[in-house]
């Protein structure tokens, strides 16, 4: 964990066991101190810490005196008090100090680390809060865990600052957003920036598994519970143990499997298949829709308390149209893919402007796919208009006034794939095999469109 504590008691060996205790729960970055007059020093010149543990009574500066300076100078430090006298008068005066909690000594392992959490928690949600208020764009820490995510947008930027702050912490997250705007890539950085980074992403299609089949490959099963099943089989909650698992599509998960898996994110355990013993499960969760779940809530078709309980974080990452300035980031990193090293490969100014007043219903998935169709077309020469889908210049062409308003009026979907389909073909000599591989669809495909279209 990357989160920083601070011990202050003038007893040098409770300090040292209680360093210790924390170094066992899984907390690296630790400074112990027998002397608050130093600690005073540390927070004026600067040092910033998450947490500090105070102890009440000590001489010269006693813990009271100390907390005052601590949250003067370091308002976002969340202070824990820590003494052997069990007094209620001095607990609320704590509280009224701005303490964050006060703990009896001794200390038990459940006590200390119930408090720990949720003080971090209250932190990263201060924190959240503070991005959406600061004018400045704020700054990663894990940058090579969000290295993945090619972004210049203030929007994309303040979601990846939010995605790394729940990243510290083992909260579900829910990240919402349009079909093809990198919601698997997100949860990839968060489980990589979080202290399970060593241990399995398993991302899961929730919408493929239904009955029996859920159970099986969610639980895992023993040998013989069913028909078929020659041997035990770990699911997947057993393999992802200590790592993360992804729930892809969510919202098309059915109801009656929602249930189930609502049991094992409220209690942490599940039953496999063909047993009754009950086992752990140590994985945090992180669920994705492009579904809107509160309406699917109202229409009964998605569960309130499942809901709940995945939405620990909200993410939103915002479609292609409402960050153009990453459009020419993305296409070029694209075209490097598909093209290679070649200096004659580049998108030309009024192939660019084109894509960048395009509005991609499909987002960056659509982006890669037009700018791989328009390499294998260009054969390393500059991306020009000419190597563009069809229906992206036909589009721009109209005026703004012009184009069509009335979804009457719009083009329908078959039909722009159709002027892409034909135009791909008849610019390869219609030659079927080249196009089918162009278009990145199979040849008995391709034949069967051109003869919807009436082309033998």
């Amino acid at each position: 964990m990357e989160t920083r504590i601070i011990i202050v008691d003038d007893d040098w060996d409770y300090l040292e066991l209680l360093k210790g205790k924390l170094i066992s729960y899984g907390f690296k970055n630790l400074w112990i101190e027998d002397d608050s007059l130093k600690v005073r020093e540390i927070f004026e010149k600067g040092q910033a810490f998450d947490i500090a543990l105070i102890d009440v009574t000590m001489p010269n500066m006693d813990g009271l005196e100390l907390l005052e300076v601590v949250k003067n100078i370091s308002p976002r430090t969340e202070c824990i008090m820590i003494t052997a006298l069990k007094d209620a008068r001095l607990a609320v005066e704590c509280l009224k100090k701005g303490a964050y909690d006060y703990l009896v000594k001794p200390i038990n392992r459940e006590d200390l680390m119930f408090s720990l959490n949720r003080a971090l928690e209250r932190k990263r949600l201060l924190d959240i809060l503070d991005i959406g208020k600061s004018k400045t764009l704020p700054e990663l820490k894990h940058k090579q865990a969000f290295q993945p995510i090619m972004t210049q947008s203030p929007k994309v930027l303040r979601v990846l600052k939010e995605a790394e702050l729940h990243a510290g912490s083992d909260v579900p997250v829910l990240i919402a957003g349009e079909s093809g705007t990198g919601k698997e890539l997100l949860a990839r950085a968060i489980h990589a920036a979080s202290s399970r980074s060593k241990f399995p992403f398993t991302p899961v299609n929730m919408a493929s598994l239904t009955g029996t089949l859920f159970e099986a490959e969610f639980f895992g099963h023993t040998k013989g519970a069913f028909t078929g099943a020659e041997k035990d089989r770990a699911g997947y909650l057993k393999h992802t143990n200590l790592g993360t698992l992804f729930l892809d599509e969510i919202g098309n998960l059915p109801l009656e499997l929602q249930g189930k898996l609502l049991r094992v994110l409220q209690d942490g355990e599940y039953t496999r298949l063909g047993t009754s013993i009950r086992e752990k499960a140590d994985v945090r969760f992180i669920a994705a829709t492009n579904e809107d779940l509160e309406k699917m809530m109202t229409q009964r078709k998605f569960r309130k308390d499942l809901y709940y309980r995945i939405r620990g974080g909200w993410l939103h990452l915002p479609p292609l149209r409402e960050r153009e300035e990453d459009i020419p980031l993305l296409a070029d990193k694209f075209l490097k893919e598909y093209c290679g090293p070649s200096q004659h490969c580049y998108i030309e100014e009024e192939a660019m402007c084109l894509l960048m007043e395009y509005e991609f219903p499909g987002n960056i998935r659509e982006l890669r796919s037009i700018i791989q169709s328009a390499a294998n077309l260009a054969q390393a020469r500059p991306i020009s208009v000419n190597f563009l889908p069809a229906h992206l210049p036909k589009s721009q062409a109209l005026p703004q006034s012009e184009k069509p308003q009335d979804p009457a009026m719009m083009i329908p979907l078959a039909q722009v794939e159709k002027s892409h389909i034909l135009d791909i073909y008849n610019r390869l000599n219609r030659n079927k095999s080249k196009a089918a591989r162009v278009l990145g669809i199979g040849l008995n495909t391709l034949r069967r469109k051109l003869k919807s279209y009436g082309i033998e």
